[in-house]
């Protein structure tokens, strides 16, 4: 493909199967691409993870591959985030089908994804680790060793590599990326514990002093405890105790709710770093690989699925020689200051959380302040869940090109239709429907599943004499399953083409038939 006839040029390599890897594996894969996803651990999914939420922005893109309903089926909504010192963020006003964040263990994304990316028919190598990497101008070579590799040591070929291998990537090693950043909390205790007494909330948090402590439980009657001692600060490696856990619980919440019978207890320290470029030639980093942060707000994870969301379409649509491989450049300049954004945001929730001093005046006057302040609240709040963030336009584009679109409510949506109620809109972003919203018709995010564009018209049967966009059966001629047509179900006369991962990749007021045309040719290919 692109003039690539080595062979394996075909295909991606993706290293590392948490949430990140298997996420873009079944995209890509879904996508007809051929996907090999090498994994040094046995093919096992581990408990031991530190991710607990699924925030607002990462439900949508789920909902887009049709995944979403059954997490919210396992998982516990939450509507209110309280971070600290009586500040909360109420998510019931979130401009999204999804009003609140999910508790939920990272096991359980990451069964629902591996489901997925197994049926979509990703080639799965466990035990296969990397130990180096060479690329050219057609592709890249990958060292691979241990069980999984052919021999006990193989070198494996693709037209693209991407590291969602953590915080420790070898891939991000191989190519030289230097990982900037420190270490914001040293000596941060780990434990899964049962209790006597249930904590009067689902997530429990609270800083006094130098403790903090966090509960969220794991649904199997165990909770996860994440606690720190600022004045304990101690090597990783130093062993944990039960009573170390107690202890530091209930200088920060009072109480330890009777912990006992730990099943696992470890001790860790929160970095935070991101590499300067997200993608080094034909090699491209996601997820922890690319930036870690401190837990604080539970943006991890979300982050690392938004990064997958963002570049497996534009892998797909290059190796199938719909896009210029230039498109690729666009993960770089999305996604990076996003991360950016989000290690500023957890460190600062850390930060203001664990004050001191006249930081604790600081800390006071903002809550006051957010008080009385909608827009700012609005904005962390954006922030936080991901729906708040938008990708940077072309000079001169659509005032809309580049914003997250919500769930439209739509009609007629070709190729991709399912009947629901649409809900989301809110001021600067592509909304159409909206709470309340009339039955029937398609919801935007069903629209989506296969990995498709959506172009979204202004009815015609409203203006009859207007001129008219291309009809389901033109797209079908020329687009197939790439694109989906559908129109308003308000009387909106604003045209959209919405991109793979849920962003408006151009739209015109009043936009003539020559205008879509012109756009598709750009976007779809």
């Amino acid at each position: 493909m692109n003039g690539m006839t080595a062979p394996g040029t075909s295909r991606v390599i993706v290293v590392g199967s948490g949430p990140t890897g298997l996420l873009l594996a079944g995209d890509l894969a879904a996508a007809g691409v051929p996907v090999t996803l090498l994994e040094k651990r046995p093919h096992k999914i581990s408990n031991l993870s530190r991710a607990f939420v699924l925030h607002a922005r990462a439900l949508e893109q789920l909902d887009a591959r049709g995944l979403a309903d059954a997490l919210e089926a396992v998982g516990e909504p939450l509507a209110r985030l309280n971070l600290f010192d009586g500040l909360t963020l109420d998510l019931g006003a979130l401009p999204s089908r999804f009003r609140h964040l999910l508790v939920l263990p990272q096991y359980e994304v990451e069964k629902v994804l591996e489901r997925r990316a197994a049926e979509a028919g990703v080639d799965f190598r466990n035990e296969c680790e990397v130990t180096g990497l060479t690329q050219d101008t057609a592709g890249v070579t990958v060292h691979v060793r241990g069980a999984g590799a052919a021999g006990g040591a193989e070198d494996l070929r693709a037209a693209y590599v991407v590291g969602t291998d953590g915080m420790r990537s070898a891939v991000r090693e191989a190519v030289g990326l230097p990982f900037p950043g420190r270490s914001a909390i040293r000596s941060v205790v780990l434990a899964d514990v049962l209790l006597t007494e249930k904590p009067p909330t689902l997530l429990t948090a609270a800083a006094v002093g130098d403790a903090f402590a966090f509960l969220a439980p794991f649904g199997d009657g165990y909770y996860r405890v994440i606690c720190w001692n600022r004045g304990h600060d101690v090597p990783d490696h130093e062993p944990v105790g039960l009573d170390e856990v107690r202890e530091i619980t209930r200088l920060a919440l009072g109480k330890d709710y009777g912990m006992h019978d730990a099943r696992w207890m470890s001790r860790f320290h929160s970095d935070e770093r991101q590499v300067p470029s997200y993608r080094v030639g034909r090699v491209f980093l996601a997820g922890d690989a690319a930036h870690v942060h401190t837990p604080a707000g539970g943006q991890g994870m979300n982050t690392g699925l938004q990064d997958a969301a963002n570049l497996g379409w534009k892998l797909a649509a290059v190796l199938h020689g719909h896009a210029a491989p230039g498109l690729l450049d666009t993960y770089q300049s999305e996604r990076h200051p996003v991360g950016r954004s989000v290690l500023r945001s957890s460190g600062a929730i850390v930060r203001l959380a664990m004050a001191k001093g006249p930081m604790l005046a600081v800390r006071a006057g903002l809550i006051r302040a957010l008080g009385h302040a909608g827009p700012v609240r609005r904005r962390i709040v954006g922030q936080v869940t991901g729906i708040g963030y938008r990708y940077p336009a072309p000079r001169g584009a659509h005032r809309l090109t580049g914003t997250r679109v919500p769930d439209l409510a739509l009609t007629d949506a070709a190729r991709g239709t399912a009947s629901g109620t649409a809900s989301g809109g809110a001021s600067g972003t592509a909304s159409g429907g909206g709470p309340g919203a009339p039955a029937g018709g398609g919801r935007l995010y069903e629209a989506l599943r296969g990995g498709r564009f959506v172009l979204v018209t202004p009815d015609p049967a409203r203006d009859p004499a207007r001129d008219p966009a291309p009809t389901p059966h033109d797209v079908s001629a020329r687009y197939g399953d790439r694109l989906a047509v559908a129109h308003w179900r308000s009387g909106r006369r604003t045209t959209v083409l919405v991109r793979p991962d849920g962003y408006v990749a151009w739209a015109g007021d009043e936009a003539r038939a020559s205008d879509v045309e012109k756009a598709l040719a750009a976007h779809v290919g």
